[in-house]
């Protein structure tokens, strides 16, 4: 069974309350579904990059941070992406989530007021603490990097 947490959010600004808040499409989806805050459509043209607002800021728990991530139906329909994805939103901003949207489709594609843009997911964080040392455990894959299995 999936742990819940309750985040706060703000709405920014009046008359755009019809936004729709983000939201599981399904019972098994891991992300929700994050809408534009947008007066009226926008052109993303081929190539370019914009941001979008969603009028909402939220306050997420300590040990926590929220992933935006790329719409899938967007992603292969009309090549939208996420240009920083996953981008993630900190436990400790509360300025305005913006979702930087990219088009590599190859057309112009119009983002309309209320659409879903991108999606949210909740991910439980670790901090980590570096530890400086002159040698580092052996495994069998050493320093073998890129394409050293082959393709």
């Amino acid at each position: 069974m999936q742990q819940e947490i309750e985040i706060k959010f703000k709405r920014l600004r009046e008359g755009l309350n019809n936004i729709p808040l983000p939201s599981y499409a399904t019972k098994g989806s891991a992300g929700m579904d994050i809408y534009s805050a947008l007066e009226k459509p926008i052109t993303i043209n081929r190539g370019a990059i914009e941001m979008i607002p969603t009028n909402i800021s939220v306050e997420i728990p300590d040990g926590y941070e929220i992933q935006v991530r790329p719409r899938s139906g967007l992603a292969v329909k009309h090549g939208i992406g996420i240009l920083n994805s996953p981008g993630t939103i900190d436990s400790d901003y509360r300025g305005e989530i913006k979702i930087i949207l990219i088009n590599l489709g190859t057309e112009d594609f119009i983002i309309q007021p209320a659409e879903r843009i991108a999606q949210l997911v909740v991910s439980k964080v670790y901090t980590a603490k570096f530890i400086e040392t002159k040698d580092l455990n052996n495994t069998s894959r050493g320093d073998g990097g890129f394409g050293h299995t082959g393709r």
